[in-house]
């Protein structure tokens, strides 16, 4: 049975979940032994911001106890790696040597002393290629899940001379948009798109009874939600004013916190409003007990170039937890169309939450048939099934 080291882009410890964690946890409950490495880090971090400050004071800790120790067991199958690295050291060739053995050294020791003999890598970004060179494995997999070259502070030269470089190396090819699918075919032909997924189990517990959390017992209906970070390069702030303004009679619930360094006024702006309620970020195990006594989900997406090869996670866990989708035109609506209302304007957009909430939440039975397949294990063992095939088969 393979083994996986897992190049991943967030921390283990992460607060949002993403496909990453996901993807090294459904590999461990299949059998497989997975070492997962923390981000390596894909831009430099910026002194003025408190939780750059944070995860540089924290990966001290962490790596000096990896130097010295080792991977950390986190699960049953999976070890956790914390590199000490300098990050975004391309531009110094010294660091970046040292960093190349630093990492090398740390793998090759895992994987003597816990049997890796039988090692896939399954890279979310192209900074590995001086890495692996040196490492013996069976296959390289680049599961692209983000247009990760747009995104603020990013050098986009750099990683996407090195994303075309990781494509032409790799052996398989997974994308989460038919956007990523069309860029990557250019360099790699064995590209194959299967999009993001849910975490049924975990969602759907919204489509049996809850407890109405303590917070929101104040909050009238009809409730419309947005969970997740309130990022101003994801999120249309302007359009999410015009419909809480134009609205009065349903109430707004945000659940997540501003990302990192933003100060944004229009944001300020939507908060508000008398029928916003901005509660802040909520654990991954809650969300079920709000999303429960939600009638209404929405997508309020900028259209720009990273969301253009964006598929959003929230899409299935709205459904699984059997509330109906408002969306912008994101190219990801063009692929899918079960419980989603799509709108290209702000009245638009304001008409379609009115027509969902009188549509009303969606059935177990729906939610099931809307979800299908696109579950983190079912989506795990197909990619599984199909790495040794080329796109043809």
């Amino acid at each position: 049975m393979a083994e996986f080291i897992v190049f991943a882009t967030a921390d283990w410890n992460e607060p949002y979940w993403t496909n990453k964690q996901h993807t090294a946890k459904s590999f461990a409950e299949l059998g497989h032994k997975v070492l997962y490495i923390e981000s390596v880090g894909l831009r430099s971090p910026k002194l003025s911001s408190k939780k750059d400050i944070s995860r540089i004071i924290n990966r001290l800790k962490s790596g000096i106890k990896t130097l010295l120790f080792g991977a950390v067991r986190k699960e049953a199958n999976i070890w956790v790696l914390a590199p000490l690295l300098i990050p975004a050291a391309h531009r110094y060739p010294m660091i970046k040597r040292l960093n190349r053995w630093m990492l090398r050294w740390l793998i090759e020791r895992h994987c003597h002393l816990n049997s890796f003999e039988n090692t896939v890598i399954w890279t979310y970004h192209p900074y590995i290629l001086d890495t692996i060179e040196t490492l013996t494995y069976q296959q390289l997999v680049y599961h692209c899940v983000d247009d990760l070259s747009s995104i603020p502070g990013i050098d986009k030269d750099y990683f996407l001379q090195q994303e075309n470089k990781l494509l032409a190396l790799a052996d398989k090819v997974y994308v989460t948009t038919e956007s990523l699918e069309k860029r990557c075919k250019e360099y790699q032909e064995n590209t194959e798109y299967l999009s993001n997924v849910v975490d049924f189990e975990h969602f759907s517990q919204a489509l049996s009874p809850q407890p109405l959390p303590e917070d929101i017992k104040h909050i009238p209906g009809p409730r419309i939600i947005y969970h997740g970070v309130l990022s101003d390069f994801k999120i249309d702030f302007s359009l999410l004013l015009q419909v809480t303004t134009a609205n009065p009679d349903f109430s707004f619930v945000l659940l997540g916190d501003e990302r990192e360094g933003q100060h944004n006024e229009t944001l300020e702006k939507v908060k508000e409003q008398p029928n916003v309620y901005a509660l802040g970020y909520k654990k991954y195990s809650d969300l079920p007990q709000y999303l429960a006594h939600m009638d209404v989900a929405i997508l309020p997406s900028l259209m720009n170039e990273y969301t253009n090869f964006m598929f959003p996670m929230k899409y299935y866990e709205y459904l699984a937890a059997g509330i109906p989708v408002v969306s912008t035109a994101l190219k990801f609506t063009e692929s899918v169309s079960n419980g989603l209302y799509i709108a290209h304007s702000s009245d638009e957009f304001s008409g379609l939450i009115k027509q969902a909430v009188i549509n009303g939440r969606l059935s177990l039975s729906q939610a099931k048939e809307f979800v299908g397949e696109n579950t983190w294990k079912e989506r795990t063992k197909k990619m599984l099934e199909r790495i040794h095939l080329g796109v043809s088969n």
